[in-house]
């Protein structure tokens, strides 16, 4: 008895910093930023006799009238809305349906009533249980699995996938992260053992990806430096198969203790990372050591960030507010940090308790956990935790004129001024030329044009654009990352725009130097 399956991602619930919802907002097709490794690689796992679709829902429409057996519904906490909605549409039409993914996973309370079958956990060892279950027409009412060797885990199936409507290709070398930082949820399903996909697998994706015409790709790692002699083996076999005719690009998530290794920076540029997210969160040390971010102590953030730009590798930052050491003076100091490196973009929101951490649990011991609030790191509108060096207004109010602050013309085109200026010094970028735009995929061309556009959006935000556009011009080998970067501002400011967060102020001191000056530097 053969099954089918539709398997769904569905769309977020709000914008964020590294959507590509801007796309649909700015007249063109809907696309995504990363492909979708979840339902990719559940479909990789069902039987090869099941009929399989796949819903990209920030490419297209879900289907509720579709005939699948079982409606696989996949997500996380930053969809979980959507994924409740979805579910409950199509058990109202009469489907069975089975939700899975890191919400299940953390908070598995919330989704039991909204399925007949919840799966929690990673699916590589109960696969072929959950799968034999399905086709006998009598599943179980719960799954959990456990933490497999990631040996066990299969191409994802990017043959069903919508690959030309994502800008980034996805490939998960490992799985779990070392450290200890309370508000991360990701040890909690994923383990502080980081577990390895074998190097052989991993070359075995990029083939897959390079095949559907992905040309970039994310490394979906929570920390793909971790650790060092396992990262420089497969930093080793990812640049030879560049050397073989693969010219991807490609971008990850690093801790900033990389930055001691110098081998380990040199290895990242010859593999093609030429762009990393690090959770810088705060330069406030007492803030840092309540979350347990040891690994950003001690040391000068500006400097080892500078580092990697001057290597040739761009950093994005990940900025957090609302610690219980942080005072009301902390966004004028998040500010001045911010305008003292070369990082352009950063994802910047308020402290989240996400179910399942440790902060989760102290807050809630504390009293001081709000109902009804976002749940999600790194979005500008609200927090679920009560300040305590503060008001809720006052935590409001001052991450409302960071946000505008750190995004204004001025001070975001000075980050980019002083990240052009520095980027790739320590190489030779003499024989780099400017990209052909014919040569880019229909998302990333439109992706660029959206760029472009950038310089319509006000007075300010044209002298800024030239500034920018003009110094990349001059520095070939930095016209593409600028392309992404000012995507990404573009996408920033449809976010805060869309939360009614975009008010153009001057909240802090102006920037040290006018962008003139930089750009003559």
């Amino acid at each position: 008895m053969t099954s089918s399956l539709y398997i769904i991602n569905p769309a977020a619930d709000f914008p964020t910093y590294f959507g590509a919802e801007i796309l649909v907002a700015s007249g063109r097709p809907s696309g995504v930023m990363m492909a979708d490794l979840s339902s990719t690689t559940v479909a990789a796992m069902a039987p090869r006799d099941f009929a399989i679709e796949i819903s990209d829902e920030g490419v297209a429409p879900v289907n509720f009238d579709h005939d699948a057996d079982w409606i696989c519904v996949t997500g996380k906490v930053s969809q979980r809305r959507r994924m409740i909605a979805i579910a409950d549409e199509f058990r109202r039409r009469g489907k069975k349906v089975i939700i899975g993914g890191p919400y299940a996973s953390l908070s598995p309370d919330h989704l039991a009533a909204h399925c007949d079958v919840l799966v929690s956990g990673e699916i590589e060892e109960i696969a072929d249980e959950l799968f034999a279950d399905l086709r006998r027409g009598r599943p179980r009412d719960r799954y959990i699995g456990d933490k497999p060797s990631l040996a066990t885990s299969p191409i994802p199936r990017w043959d069903l996938y919508p690959n030309h409507r994502a800008m980034l290709g996805a490939v998960q070398t490992s799985r779990g992260c070392p450290f200890e930082c309370e508000f991360c949820d990701v040890i909690q399903y994923l383990g502080r053992k980081q577990r390895h996909k074998p190097i052989a697998n991993v070359i075995a994706e990029l083939d897959a990806l390079w095949a559907q015409g992905f040309r970039a790709t994310f490394l979906a790692d929570d920390n793909f430096t971790a650790y060092r002699a396992h990262c420089k083996e497969l930093l080793e076999a990812m640049a030879h198969w560049r050397r073989n005719g693969h010219q991807m690009d490609f971008v990850t998530q690093i801790s900033i203790d990389a930055t001691r290794d110098a081998e380990l920076m040199d290895m990242l540029v010859e593999a093609g990372v030429h762009q990393v997210f690090i959770g810088i969160e705060t330069p406030n040390l007492d803030s840092l050591r309540e979350t347990g971010k040891k690994q950003n102590l001690k040391i000068d953030i500006p400097s080892e960030v500078q580092k990697l730009i001057d290597r040739g590798i761009s950093v994005m930052g990940g900025m957090i507010v609302g610690f219980d050491h942080d005072g009301p003076n902390v966004f004028s100091q998040q500010y001045e940090f911010a305008m003292s490196t070369p990082i352009p973009i950063f994802s910047l929101g308020a402290l989240m308790a996400s179910e399942a951490t440790p902060l989760f649990e102290r807050i809630t011991a504390e009293g001081r956990l709000l109902q009804g609030t976002v749940e999600t790191q790194a979005v500008p509108w609200g927090s679920n935790i009560r300040p305590v060096t503060m008001s809720m207004e006052e935590l409001n109010s001052g991450l409302h004129n960071l946000c505008n602050a750190l995004y204004s013309p001025s001070a975001f085109g000075e980050r980019m001024l002083n990240f052009i200026h520095s980027f790739g010094r320590a190489r030779d970028l003499g024989g780099e030329k400017l990209p052909e735009f014919e040569r880019f995929r229909e998302v990333e061309r439109q992706a660029i044009e959206i760029a472009g556009e950038v310089r319509r959006l006000g007075d300010t935000e044209g002298r800024m654009w030239n500034k920018v556009w003009g110094a990349a011009l001059r520095k070939p080998a930095t016209a593409k990352i600028v392309g992404r970067i000012m995507f990404q501002y573009a996408q920033a400011r449809h976010m805060f725009d869309r939360g009614n967060y975009w008010e153009p102020q001057l909240a802090y001191a102006p920037p040290r130097r006018e962008m003139a000056e930089a750009a003559a530097e």
